[in-house]
Protein backbone atom coordinates (compact mmCIF):
# COMPACT_ATOMS: atom_id res chain seq x y z
CA UNK A 1 0.00 0.00 0.00
CA UNK A 2 1.39 3.51 -0.83
CA UNK A 3 2.27 5.42 2.25
CA UNK A 4 0.94 9.05 3.15
CA UNK A 5 2.68 11.76 1.75
CA UNK A 6 4.62 13.53 5.27
CA UNK A 7 2.65 16.77 5.68
CA UNK A 8 4.41 19.84 4.46
CA UNK A 9 5.40 22.56 6.85
CA UNK A 10 5.89 25.95 5.97
CA UNK A 11 9.61 27.21 7.08
CA UNK A 12 9.25 29.53 9.49
CA UNK A 13 11.17 32.83 7.52
CA UNK A 14 8.53 32.34 4.66
CA UNK A 15 5.60 32.51 6.71
CA UNK A 16 6.83 35.24 8.58
CA UNK A 17 7.57 37.44 5.56
CA UNK A 18 4.20 35.92 4.38
CA UNK A 19 2.56 37.86 7.85
CA UNK A 20 4.36 40.83 6.88
CA UNK A 21 3.57 41.23 3.55
CA UNK A 22 -0.02 40.51 4.61
CA UNK A 23 -0.30 43.13 7.05
CA UNK A 24 1.37 45.32 4.88
CA UNK A 25 -1.58 44.73 2.37
CA UNK A 26 -4.52 45.49 5.62
CA UNK A 27 -2.36 48.68 6.63
CA UNK A 28 -2.51 49.99 2.70
CA UNK A 29 -6.17 48.71 2.47
CA UNK A 30 -7.37 50.60 5.89
CA UNK A 31 -4.95 53.66 5.28
CA UNK A 32 -6.32 54.15 1.78
CA UNK A 33 -9.93 53.66 2.68
CA UNK A 34 -9.34 56.24 5.14
CA UNK A 35 -8.23 59.05 2.99
CA UNK A 36 -11.40 57.97 0.92
CA UNK A 37 -13.21 58.62 3.72
CA UNK A 38 -11.77 61.73 4.37
CA UNK A 39 -12.14 62.93 0.53
CA UNK A 40 -15.99 62.44 1.29
CA UNK A 41 -16.27 59.51 -1.27
CA UNK A 42 -16.71 61.79 -3.84
CA UNK A 43 -14.64 62.36 -6.92
CA UNK A 44 -15.97 65.93 -9.03
CA UNK A 45 -16.34 64.83 -12.61
CA UNK A 46 -17.61 67.35 -15.17
CA UNK A 47 -18.15 65.36 -17.77
CA UNK A 48 -16.60 62.24 -20.33
CA UNK A 49 -13.35 64.31 -21.07
CA UNK A 50 -12.41 64.41 -17.92
CA UNK A 51 -13.37 60.86 -17.45
CA UNK A 52 -11.02 60.00 -20.33
CA UNK A 53 -8.11 62.00 -19.54
CA UNK A 54 -7.76 59.89 -16.30
CA UNK A 55 -9.08 62.52 -13.85
CA UNK A 56 -10.74 59.91 -11.32
CA UNK A 57 -7.54 58.01 -11.69
CA UNK A 58 -5.53 61.39 -10.45
CA UNK A 59 -7.59 62.76 -8.25
CA UNK A 60 -7.88 58.83 -6.25
CA UNK A 61 -4.15 58.50 -6.64
CA UNK A 62 -3.56 62.00 -5.33
CA UNK A 63 -5.83 60.97 -2.30
CA UNK A 64 -3.90 58.02 -1.55
CA UNK A 65 -0.52 59.70 -1.73
CA UNK A 66 -1.28 61.85 1.27
CA UNK A 67 -3.17 58.86 3.44
CA UNK A 68 -1.14 58.04 6.58
CA UNK A 69 0.97 54.77 5.53
CA UNK A 70 2.12 56.36 2.06
CA UNK A 71 2.96 59.90 3.21
CA UNK A 72 5.06 58.40 6.30
CA UNK A 73 7.13 56.05 4.30
CA UNK A 74 7.97 59.00 1.89
CA UNK A 75 9.07 60.69 5.09
CA UNK A 76 11.14 57.85 6.10
CA UNK A 77 12.29 57.42 2.58
CA UNK A 78 13.32 61.40 2.22
CA UNK A 79 15.12 61.13 5.94
CA UNK A 80 17.09 58.04 4.72
CA UNK A 81 18.38 59.38 1.09
CA UNK A 82 19.13 62.43 2.67
CA UNK A 83 21.55 61.20 5.46
CA UNK A 84 22.56 58.27 3.33
CA UNK A 85 23.36 59.37 0.19
CA UNK A 86 23.01 63.25 0.02
CA UNK A 87 19.47 63.24 -1.73
CA UNK A 88 17.54 66.23 -0.71
CA UNK A 89 14.66 65.15 -3.28
CA UNK A 90 13.56 66.70 -6.39
CA UNK A 91 13.34 70.81 -5.35
CA UNK A 92 16.27 70.91 -3.45
CA UNK A 93 20.22 70.53 -3.64
CA UNK A 94 22.99 71.22 -0.74
CA UNK A 95 25.86 73.30 -1.67
CA UNK A 96 29.02 73.59 0.76
CA UNK A 97 28.47 74.00 4.54
CA UNK A 98 24.40 73.29 4.85
CA UNK A 99 23.45 75.66 2.19
CA UNK A 100 21.11 74.50 0.46
CA UNK A 101 19.60 75.70 -2.92
CA UNK A 102 16.31 75.73 -5.20
CA UNK A 103 16.97 73.30 -8.09
CA UNK A 104 14.45 75.48 -10.25
CA UNK A 105 17.44 77.99 -9.74
CA UNK A 106 20.02 75.59 -11.34
CA UNK A 107 17.21 73.62 -13.94
CA UNK A 108 16.97 75.29 -17.94
CA UNK A 109 13.67 75.28 -19.22
CA UNK A 110 12.48 73.71 -22.22
CA UNK A 111 11.51 76.80 -24.15
CA UNK A 112 12.94 79.50 -21.83
CA UNK A 113 13.54 82.18 -23.52
CA UNK A 114 10.80 82.32 -25.64
CA UNK A 115 8.72 82.21 -22.14
CA UNK A 116 10.96 84.85 -20.51
CA UNK A 117 10.51 87.10 -24.24
CA UNK A 118 6.42 86.30 -23.88
CA UNK A 119 6.39 87.75 -19.56
CA UNK A 120 8.65 90.71 -20.77
CA UNK A 121 6.02 91.84 -23.49
CA UNK A 122 3.29 91.29 -20.77
CA UNK A 123 4.97 93.46 -18.26
CA UNK A 124 5.22 96.19 -21.40
CA UNK A 125 1.74 95.95 -22.48
CA UNK A 126 0.65 96.18 -18.25
CA UNK A 127 2.89 98.94 -18.30
CA UNK A 128 0.68 100.85 -20.98
CA UNK A 129 -2.31 100.04 -19.80
CA UNK A 130 -1.51 101.57 -16.32
CA UNK A 131 -0.02 104.41 -17.63
CA UNK A 132 -3.54 105.34 -19.66
CA UNK A 133 -4.46 105.03 -16.22
CA UNK A 134 -2.07 107.27 -14.69
CA UNK A 135 -0.19 104.81 -12.71
CA UNK A 136 3.01 104.12 -12.81
CA UNK A 137 4.70 100.93 -12.75
CA UNK A 138 8.03 100.03 -11.44
CA UNK A 139 9.69 96.05 -11.94
CA UNK A 140 11.95 94.83 -9.79
CA UNK A 141 13.80 91.73 -10.09
CA UNK A 142 15.35 90.02 -7.25
CA UNK A 143 18.36 87.61 -8.34
CA UNK A 144 18.60 83.88 -7.67
CA UNK A 145 20.51 83.12 -4.24
CA UNK A 146 22.52 80.52 -6.40
CA UNK A 147 23.86 83.66 -8.45
CA UNK A 148 24.42 86.07 -5.29
CA UNK A 149 25.55 83.26 -3.03
CA UNK A 150 27.78 81.33 -6.12
CA UNK A 151 30.44 80.68 -3.66
CA UNK A 152 28.32 78.77 -1.78
CA UNK A 153 27.44 76.58 -4.19
CA UNK A 154 30.16 73.66 -3.73
CA UNK A 155 29.78 71.44 -6.77
CA UNK A 156 26.65 72.09 -8.23
CA UNK A 157 27.01 74.74 -11.32
CA UNK A 158 24.40 77.02 -12.76
CA UNK A 159 23.97 76.98 -16.06
CA UNK A 160 25.98 79.30 -18.60
CA UNK A 161 22.37 80.36 -19.98
CA UNK A 162 21.35 82.29 -16.82
CA UNK A 163 24.47 84.24 -17.22
CA UNK A 164 22.70 87.21 -18.44
CA UNK A 165 19.16 86.61 -17.70
CA UNK A 166 18.16 89.63 -15.45
CA UNK A 167 20.48 91.63 -17.92
CA UNK A 168 18.89 90.90 -21.31
CA UNK A 169 15.15 91.06 -19.58
CA UNK A 170 15.18 94.21 -18.17
CA UNK A 171 17.20 95.66 -20.87
CA UNK A 172 14.00 94.30 -22.93
CA UNK A 173 11.57 96.06 -20.59
CA UNK A 174 13.57 99.73 -20.33
CA UNK A 175 13.85 99.89 -23.94
CA UNK A 176 9.91 99.89 -24.16
CA UNK A 177 10.01 102.26 -21.43
CA UNK A 178 8.96 100.32 -18.22
CA UNK A 179 11.18 101.61 -15.38
CA UNK A 180 12.69 98.16 -13.94
CA UNK A 181 15.57 97.25 -11.48
CA UNK A 182 18.07 95.24 -11.41
CA UNK A 183 18.70 94.23 -7.74
CA UNK A 184 21.94 92.14 -8.52
CA UNK A 185 24.69 94.83 -7.77
CA UNK A 186 22.62 95.76 -4.10
CA UNK A 187 22.71 92.08 -3.03
CA UNK A 188 25.91 91.36 -4.55
CA UNK A 189 26.97 94.63 -2.47
CA UNK A 190 26.28 92.99 0.60
CA UNK A 191 27.58 89.43 -0.20
CA UNK A 192 30.94 91.01 -0.84
CA UNK A 193 30.96 92.95 2.28
CA UNK A 194 29.89 89.54 4.11
CA UNK A 195 26.75 90.13 4.86
CA UNK A 196 24.54 87.68 3.98
CA UNK A 197 21.67 88.80 1.68
CA UNK A 198 20.40 85.24 1.66
CA UNK A 199 19.37 82.98 4.28
CA UNK A 200 21.38 79.81 4.27
CA UNK A 201 18.55 77.08 4.70
CA UNK A 202 15.66 78.88 2.97
CA UNK A 203 15.12 80.43 -0.25
CA UNK A 204 14.39 83.91 0.86
CA UNK A 205 16.85 86.83 1.57
CA UNK A 206 17.48 88.12 5.31
CA UNK A 207 16.58 91.26 6.83
CA UNK A 208 19.59 93.01 5.96
CA UNK A 209 18.53 91.60 1.94
CA UNK A 210 15.54 93.03 2.31
CA UNK A 211 16.37 96.22 3.66
CA UNK A 212 19.25 96.83 1.20
CA UNK A 213 16.87 96.66 -1.67
CA UNK A 214 13.78 98.42 -0.07
CA UNK A 215 16.46 101.00 0.42
CA UNK A 216 17.43 100.81 -3.50
CA UNK A 217 13.78 100.74 -4.58
CA UNK A 218 13.13 103.85 -2.51
CA UNK A 219 15.54 105.70 -4.66
CA UNK A 220 14.11 104.83 -7.79
CA UNK A 221 10.50 105.75 -6.23
CA UNK A 222 11.87 108.92 -5.42
CA UNK A 223 13.00 109.73 -8.77
CA UNK A 224 9.59 108.82 -9.70
CA UNK A 225 8.06 111.42 -7.53
CA UNK A 226 7.42 114.47 -6.52
CA UNK A 227 8.48 113.45 -2.73
CA UNK A 228 5.89 114.55 -0.56
CA UNK A 229 6.43 112.59 2.68
CA UNK A 230 4.56 111.15 5.33
CA UNK A 231 3.86 108.27 7.77
CA UNK A 232 4.82 105.49 7.32
CA UNK A 233 2.42 103.34 9.12
CA UNK A 234 4.63 100.79 10.91
CA UNK A 235 7.52 102.16 13.54
CA UNK A 236 10.16 99.63 14.37
CA UNK A 237 10.24 98.40 18.33
CA UNK A 238 13.12 96.24 18.42
CA UNK A 239 15.62 93.91 17.24
CA UNK A 240 16.66 90.44 18.28
CA UNK A 241 18.08 87.28 16.86
CA UNK A 242 15.82 84.13 16.73
CA UNK A 243 15.92 80.31 15.50
CA UNK A 244 14.80 80.59 11.89
CA UNK A 245 13.41 76.91 10.10
CA UNK A 246 14.51 77.12 6.17
CA UNK A 247 11.82 76.46 4.18
CA UNK A 248 13.79 74.49 1.86
CA UNK A 249 14.55 71.53 4.91
CA UNK A 250 11.11 71.11 4.99
CA UNK A 251 10.62 71.35 0.85
CA UNK A 252 13.56 68.53 1.29
CA UNK A 253 11.56 66.34 3.69
CA UNK A 254 14.49 66.27 6.30
CA UNK A 255 12.31 68.59 8.86
CA UNK A 256 11.32 66.10 10.79
CA UNK A 257 14.50 64.35 11.82
CA UNK A 258 16.36 65.14 14.90
CA UNK A 259 18.56 68.77 14.52
CA UNK A 260 22.00 67.04 14.49
CA UNK A 261 20.68 65.67 11.59
CA UNK A 262 19.84 68.37 9.68
CA UNK A 263 21.63 70.91 8.07
CA UNK A 264 22.95 73.52 10.63
CA UNK A 265 20.03 75.59 11.88
CA UNK A 266 19.94 79.16 11.30
CA UNK A 267 19.43 82.03 13.99
CA UNK A 268 19.00 85.71 12.19
CA UNK A 269 18.09 89.19 13.07
CA UNK A 270 14.38 89.86 13.43
CA UNK A 271 13.05 93.04 13.29
CA UNK A 272 9.70 94.52 15.46
CA UNK A 273 7.44 96.49 13.64
CA UNK A 274 4.30 97.39 15.29
CA UNK A 275 1.59 99.53 13.47
CA UNK A 276 0.83 103.73 13.87
CA UNK A 277 -2.37 104.15 15.26
CA UNK A 278 -2.56 108.23 14.60
CA UNK A 279 -1.56 108.60 11.41
CA UNK A 280 -2.36 112.17 9.06
CA UNK A 281 -0.53 111.55 5.80
CA UNK A 282 0.36 113.82 2.72
CA UNK A 283 0.81 111.25 0.48
CA UNK A 284 3.35 111.05 -1.98
CA UNK A 285 2.75 112.73 -4.99
CA UNK A 286 3.98 110.46 -8.13
CA UNK A 287 4.10 111.82 -11.84
CA UNK A 288 2.05 109.50 -13.67
CA UNK A 289 -0.85 111.64 -14.31
CA UNK A 290 -3.07 112.52 -11.70
CA UNK A 291 -4.15 115.53 -9.96
CA UNK A 292 -1.62 117.30 -7.48
CA UNK A 293 -4.02 116.42 -4.25
CA UNK A 294 -3.06 115.07 -0.97
CA UNK A 295 -6.03 112.93 -0.35
CA UNK A 296 -5.17 110.32 -2.85
CA UNK A 297 -8.67 108.54 -2.94
CA UNK A 298 -10.65 110.87 -1.06
CA UNK A 299 -9.35 108.85 1.30
CA UNK A 300 -6.14 110.07 3.26
CA UNK A 301 -5.24 106.46 4.90
CA UNK A 302 -5.25 104.67 1.84
CA UNK A 303 -1.40 104.27 0.47
CA UNK A 304 -0.34 105.73 -2.76
CA UNK A 305 1.98 102.99 -3.31
CA UNK A 306 0.88 99.03 -3.65
CA UNK A 307 3.14 96.08 -4.18
CA UNK A 308 2.51 92.79 -5.89
CA UNK A 309 5.06 89.87 -5.87
CA UNK A 310 6.09 86.80 -4.81
CA UNK A 311 7.03 85.58 -0.89
CA UNK A 312 9.92 87.57 -1.00
CA UNK A 313 7.81 90.50 -0.36
CA UNK A 314 5.97 88.69 2.27
CA UNK A 315 9.67 87.82 4.30
CA UNK A 316 11.90 89.59 6.55
CA UNK A 317 9.58 92.89 6.74
CA UNK A 318 10.54 94.25 2.83
CA UNK A 319 7.25 96.01 2.65
CA UNK A 320 8.16 97.61 6.54
CA UNK A 321 11.47 98.50 5.58
CA UNK A 322 10.12 100.00 2.35
CA UNK A 323 7.94 102.29 3.95
CA UNK A 324 10.16 103.59 6.38
CA UNK A 325 12.63 104.45 3.51
CA UNK A 326 9.69 106.50 1.69
CA UNK A 327 8.31 107.74 4.44
CA UNK A 328 5.03 106.64 3.08
CA UNK A 329 2.24 103.87 3.34
CA UNK A 330 2.60 101.07 1.23
CA UNK A 331 -0.24 97.67 0.86
CA UNK A 332 1.02 94.67 0.60
CA UNK A 333 -0.94 92.34 -2.63
CA UNK A 334 2.03 90.03 -2.58
CA UNK A 335 0.95 86.09 -2.80
CA UNK A 336 3.24 83.06 -1.69
CA UNK A 337 4.04 80.94 -4.35
CA UNK A 338 2.86 83.74 -7.05
CA UNK A 339 5.70 83.18 -9.47
CA UNK A 340 5.51 85.79 -12.09
CA UNK A 341 1.78 86.42 -12.26
CA UNK A 342 -0.37 85.48 -9.12
CA UNK A 343 -0.09 88.20 -7.36
CA UNK A 344 -0.62 90.89 -10.36
CA UNK A 345 -3.66 88.60 -11.99
CA UNK A 346 -5.22 88.43 -8.27
CA UNK A 347 -4.84 92.37 -7.29
CA UNK A 348 -5.96 93.63 -10.58
CA UNK A 349 -8.72 91.80 -10.34
CA UNK A 350 -9.74 92.88 -7.37
CA UNK A 351 -12.10 95.56 -6.23
CA UNK A 352 -9.26 96.90 -4.15
CA UNK A 353 -7.53 97.79 -7.30
CA UNK A 354 -10.46 98.93 -9.00
CA UNK A 355 -12.16 101.39 -6.70
CA UNK A 356 -8.99 102.59 -5.17
CA UNK A 357 -5.94 102.03 -7.71
CA UNK A 358 -2.99 103.40 -6.38
CA UNK A 359 -0.75 105.88 -7.80
CA UNK A 360 2.84 103.61 -8.29
CA UNK A 361 2.28 99.64 -8.75
CA UNK A 362 5.95 98.01 -7.88
CA UNK A 363 6.12 94.59 -9.14
CA UNK A 364 8.71 92.34 -7.28
CA UNK A 365 9.86 89.57 -9.91
CA UNK A 366 11.95 86.86 -8.82
CA UNK A 367 15.06 85.58 -11.69
CA UNK A 368 14.04 82.21 -11.36
CA UNK A 369 10.97 82.38 -12.47
CA UNK A 370 11.76 84.03 -15.69
CA UNK A 371 12.33 81.31 -18.01
CA UNK A 372 9.71 79.26 -16.53
CA UNK A 373 6.97 77.20 -18.16
CA UNK A 374 4.22 79.92 -18.48
CA UNK A 375 1.51 77.74 -19.56
CA UNK A 376 -0.37 78.41 -15.91
CA UNK A 377 1.20 81.44 -15.32
CA UNK A 378 0.48 84.30 -17.40
CA UNK A 379 -1.47 87.59 -16.98
CA UNK A 380 -4.31 87.28 -18.78
CA UNK A 381 -5.40 90.49 -17.06
CA UNK A 382 -9.10 92.04 -18.43
CA UNK A 383 -11.14 94.72 -16.77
Amino acid sequence: MPTAAPSQRVPLPDAMAGLCFLLLLLLGLGSNGQAWFEAGFSLPITGWQDFMAGTPMQQTASAMAKSGLPAGAAQIDRGLCGQLAGDLGPRVREGERDWLFLVDELTPHEDGERDAAARAQEVIWLNQRLARQGIALLVAVIPDKSRVASEHLGRLQRPAIFANRVKDWTARLAQAGVEVIDLNDTLAGLQARRQSPFLRTDSHWTEAGAEAAAARISEQIQRLNSAEQSSPGWQMTGRERLPRPGDLVKLAGIDWLPMALQPRPESVQQSRFEPIATMTPKLLRINAGHAENDDLFGDAELPAIAVIGSSFSRNSNFVPFLAQHLQARVANFAVDGGDFSGAARAYLGSAAFKQTPPRLLLWEIPERVLMADRRLDRLDWTD
